[in-house]
């Protein structure tokens, strides 16, 4: 499998299978994280299962209303914030380089469908 690099406005993935430590790779327009393979991997398990519970919720909302969602494994942390269609997504890494990230509302439709067609989990 070769490297991989996404990238779209305001967003960017990667995935290197033959790097030594960090295969994974995160970031917005002006910031970017590498992570390890479990981090990587996490992180795109619970963005999409963030996704999905956004989906879910919009049936039980009324328009108007916000939602915050939240996700964790014991590598990261993730919440999605904002309405069914139009929600910003933050990241916390527990381990390691203990860094943080996130993305706005208007890039993370873009963000949600390329960790689903990065690689396959």
């Amino acid at each position: 499998m070769e490297k991989i690099l996404k990238t779209g406005s305001g967003w960017r993935l990667g995935w290197n299978p033959q790097a030594a430590e960090f295969q994974g790779l995160v970031g917005g327009d002006t910031w970017a994280l590498e992570l390890t393979q479990a981090e990587f991997d996490d992180f795109c398990r619970l963005l999409g299962e963030l996704a999905d519970t956004m989906t879910q919720m919009s049936l039980e909302l009324m328009d108007e209303e916000k939602i915050a969602c939240e996700a964790e494994t014991d590598r990261l942390w993730m919440q999605v914030e904002g309405y069914e269609a139009a929600y910003s997504v933050q990241l916390i890494l527990h381990t390691g380089r203990r860094a943080e990230g996130s993305w706005p509302v208007e890039v993370v439709a873009e963000l949600v469908q390329a960790t689903k067609t990065l690689k396959i989990f």
